[in-house]
């Protein structure tokens, strides 16, 4: 699936990559897809907790070496 939008957030430290996220969400319509890339170990707890706080829909997580891909729909 491609997605919309693509946030490379790798090399940002949390909280920063869910500030960016949202931010970049918020530009998208209602079912529009967010790429996301993170290197930040906490981002495997924080993005699908921000998910599920703000109502998004994480579609897909994946890690592949330190990066790890995250697809989140607008909810």
């Amino acid at each position: 699936m491609n997605a919309d939008q693509t946030l490379d957030a790798t090399g940002l430290l949390c909280p920063l990559p869910v500030l960016k996220a949202r931010k970049r969400l918020q530009a998208l319509a209602s079912g529009q897809t967010l790429h996301v890339m993170a290197d930040d170990p906490a981002a495997i707890v924080d993005v699908p907790h921000f998910c599920a706080e703000a109502g998004h829909t994480l579609l897909s997580m994946d890690q592949s070496g330190t990066v790890q891909t995250y697809l989140i729909q607008k909810g």
